[in-house]
């Protein structure tokens, strides 16, 4: 496209104002690529978002105008309705882009020259009548050396607004840096909506990851994990990036635990989406991120950023008595929240399960509802949907972390790794060390489905790093990437699973969702050598007596050894069976290390020869301290 066509078609569809903001840019490649998707997409206006209140202010009022969002009796809260159609990622219809014969074990892809001609047709006046918006954005602290950038254009101001809480807005870097900055780029649309104002032709639902050209396509949807381009679509891209760079982009939390003499131990947590992350980042002492970290190796340390400043929680289940402080900035009338897919009553009240009060008649995820409310099997419809969220900013939190800003992050001791267990992991264990835990923790965690992902919830799945619906690589290339990771540091953290999701045989929960702050003081006390623990044929156990001591502490809690004893015995069979069902899931990537097998075997032997000695339980107190 001659560079006067492109000007010429820039203010077809933009005023003065943007037009002079776009081309503020010194960057012929975003200048061209804005045009082409204008005459693709022909949306009636241009609205380029440089982060000033003016612009924020402006999203937040046409998101309401178009019926994006609706208002609470709160003046800065919001509640969004996806549908029941398109509530959840969906996992089929997001693909990684490959040439033509290509595969990637375990990775759901699609021919780029077919996905590219599908998407040009789906785009093709996909905008008519409606405004886009152009958005950019630092993926991390602004001037740090660890940070990536994004531009989303996108037709939705709701998708605008969320970017806005959850990400620095850096239209002054492009401005400053031009055609010298690297940067992701991700286009959406929402398609055609119906009369409830949803996605209607969700049957043409794709969202498309090119490597090729670092770009993702979204269209006929709305829900936040297929549309807001720089949450897990970008994380596509990043591990991408740091596979070639040889840094890590990484599904978790990043928070600092407090310990002995006040020092500060940063740690970071790898969960699925359900499966307690949040929780975990909020209950933490300080909190540097609560989702997202980016890795490097430097001067021999792994340091970490959060990419982001706000936070896009589940909150199903969030109560004043066991998430006070989530509670807390959810409901306070100063602070800046989008509801999606919970219960607006008629009065204005945002309402999820986990609020005290009984839900009252009202608007939610389903159209209008009210007590008592059935479909059309004669089934109770929830006021609240399972994967209901809130967009809020990491700031509201009392225990957020100035160093979320530090452009050279913190340095990472150790990494906890955790999934939606029922019966077979400790609630807490060490690995024996890094290559150890990076096989039996990391790429081996399986993990409950909830309803975060379109399918049957409940199931249990393989779930590498809990970022198996995120990688552009196989499983068993992200192992080999950790693996070599470790060779450029002089300080490898240690390595550690978690499991909240323990039940009994009568199906109760052993532990209460407040005991995982014990889980993170016994690491952080591990990380420094300051208690012992032991030996288990899976990992390192804590003592009784130091669990004990830490319950006393901190949540003023006796803790029987009746209850150690049932939380911690091993369960060898189950153990078992879970390192066949794995390295035979493995055995289909032909990337996976060999070292994976290798320490695989090690372990399975381990298991069957305790199990020779104690039985198919091992009783933790017969269990040899070290």
């Amino acid at each position: 496209m001659p560079d006067h066509n492109m000007y010429e078609i820039l203010r077809k569809y933009m005023d003065s104002d943007h037009y002079q903001r776009l081309t503020r840019i010194p960057d012929q490649r975003l200048l061209k690529w804005v045009a082409e998707v204008a005459e693709t997409a022909e949306p009636e206006r241009i609205y380029v978002n440089t982060g000033s209140p003016e612009d924020f202010d402006f999203i937040r009022k046409y998101a309401l105008e178009n019926k994006e969002e609706y208002p609470t009796r709160y003046p800065r809260k919001t509640v969004h309705f996806d549908g029941i159609i398109d509530i959840a990622r969906d996992r089929e219809n997001t693909r990684i882009l490959v040439p033509a014969g290509v595969s990637i074990p375990m990775i759901n892809t699609f021919d780029r020259d077919r996905g590219l001609a599908e998407i040009r047709e789906l785009f093709k006046g996909v905008m008519k009548g409606r405004l886009m918006f152009i958005g950019f954005y630092c993926f991390g602290p602004r001037g740090s050396p660890f940070s990536l950038y994004g531009v989303q254009v996108t037709d939705s101001a709701y998708v605008v607004h969320s970017e806005n809480i959850l990400y620095r807005v850096c239209y002054d870097v492009f401005v400053e840096k031009g055609d010298s900055l690297r940067y992701m780029r991700f286009l959406h649309a929402t398609g055609e909506r119906n009369e409830l104002g949803w996605s209607k032709n969700v049957g043409k639902r794709r969202i498309y990851i090119d490597l090729e050209d670092n770009i993702v396509y979204s269209v006929n949807t709305q829900y936040a994990g297929n549309t807001v381009g720089l949450k897990k679509l970008s994380l596509r891209l990043c591990v991408n990036q740091g596979r070639k760079e040889g840094f890590l982009c990484e599904h978790m939390f990043i928070v600092g635990v407090r310990g002995p003499g006040g020092r500060v131990t940063y740690v970071t947590g790898a969960f699925p989406a359900g499966c307690g992350k949040t929780s975990t980042a909020m209950i933490a002492d300080t909190l540097v991120s609560d989702d997202l970290a980016i890795i490097h190796p430097y001067n021999g340390e792994a340091r970490a950023i959060n990419p982001e400043i706000g936070s896009f929680g589940i909150i199903d289940g969030v109560n004043p008595v066991d998430d006070p402080e989530i509670y807390r900035v959810l409901l306070d009338p100063e602070t800046e929240v989008i509801f999606s897919n919970i219960l607006l009553t008629e009065d204005g009240e945002p309402w999820w399960r986990g609020r005290p009060e009984e839900p009252k008649k009202g608007l939610n995820y389903a159209g209008e509802w009210w007590p008592g409310k059935k479909d059309e099997n004669n089934r109770d419809i929830a006021p609240s949907h399972p994967n209901g969220r809130f967009t809020t900013y990491l700031s509201y939190l009392k225990n957020l972390d100035p160093r979320i800003d530090d452009p050279m992050g913190v340095t990472v001791e150790a990494m906890i790794f955790g999934g939606r267990d029922s019966d077979t992991n400790v609630p807490v264990e060490e690995a024996f060390d890094w290559v150890h835990g990076n096989v039996t923790k990391a790429a081996a965690l399986e993990s409950e489905r909830t309803a975060a992902v379109l399918g049957q919830a409940g199931v249990k799945e393989l779930n590498p790093y809990a970022i198996l619906d995120f990688l552009s690589v196989s499983p068993g290339e992200f192992l080999r990437l950790h693996l070599d990771f470790a060779s450029r540091l002089k300080k490898v953290p240690k390595i550690f699973s978690v499991n909240y999701f323990l039940r009994d045989e009568h199906g109760r929960y052993l532990n209460e969702k407040t005991d995982k702050i014990v889980w993170l003081k016994w690491i952080e006390l591990r990380v420094h050598g300051d208690v012992d623990a032991l030996e288990a044929p899976t990992g390192f156990i804590p003592l009784y007596n130091d669990l004990a001591k830490l319950f006393g502490e901190f949540l003023n809690k006796d803790y029987t050894e009746r209850d150690y004893a049932e939380q911690f015995k091993i369960r060898v069979v189950k153990q078992i069976e879970r390192i066949d069902r794995v390295v035979k899931i493995y055995r289909e990537d032909f990337y996976t290390p060999q070292v994976f097998y290798e320490v695989m075997r090690e372990q399975r032997k381990r298991l069957e020869e305790a199990r020779a000695r104690y039985g198919d339980y091992i009783d933790p107190f017969k269990l040899d301290r070290r």
